[in-house]
């Protein structure tokens, strides 16, 4: 018989799922101060080094519990099959993308609201995800239904509900996930 053992198989999902975790961690232990001083972008002055960093770095920060383990669960379970399709490279480049957009549309359009979190990327994935059966001169009729149900509620509820859910990041993800998904894909 054979022995099972455990492989690290999305190296760039599960280091970055890890980092998420352990932001979190250190930020309840800080009482929030790490998680404000680096992991959440918001319109700090542009000569305080950090504001550049933060439009990176954001990702890795979360609410809470609740926030990160229901981001975390999307990352865990599209992340895999998109990084074995495109490679780590790309998918660093997706995260790193989506994250620096993010950021700089909530720092201009949005001067009073604090950002953190992957949610941004995680609707990158969702979208990119839904272009796995695209073939030139076609677009899937896949995305365009996650495209029209996952951006349409977060445009709809953008409008009608008052939270603390970043709608911009959702949109800006799934964009950046459109755009990428087809470009990825165009080959």
């Amino acid at each position: 018989m054979k022995k099972l053992k455990i492989s690290y198989n999305s190296p760039v999902v599960l280091t970055f799922v890890l980092i998420c975790a352990i932001v979190l961690v250190v930020g309840m232990i800080t009482r929030g101060n790490s998680t404000k001083l680096l992991f959440m972008t918001y319109h700090s002055p542009l000569n305080d080094f950090l504001t550049y960093p933060r439009f990176f770095t954001h990702v890795f920060g979360h609410g809470g519990w609740e926030h990160f383990i229901n981001n975390a669960a999307y990352l865990l379970l599209l992340g895999p099959m998109l990084e074995e399709k495109h490679g780590s490279k790309v998918l660093i480049k997706i995260i790193a993308i989506t994250a620096f957009a993010t950021g700089i549309v909530n720092y201009i359009f949005f001067p009073s609201v604090a950002l953190c979190g992957a949610s941004g990327v995680v609707f990158a994935f969702i979208i990119l995800a839904s272009f796995t059966g695209f073939k030139n001169g076609e677009i899937p009729l896949t995305f365009i239904l996650v495209a029209a149900i996952y951006i349409g509620q977060q445009v709809i509820e953008g409008i009608t509900v008052t939270d603390n859910i970043s709608n911009m990041a959702h949109i800006i993800g799934g964009g950046v996930g459109a755009v990428l998904g087809y470009v990825l894909n165009k080959k």
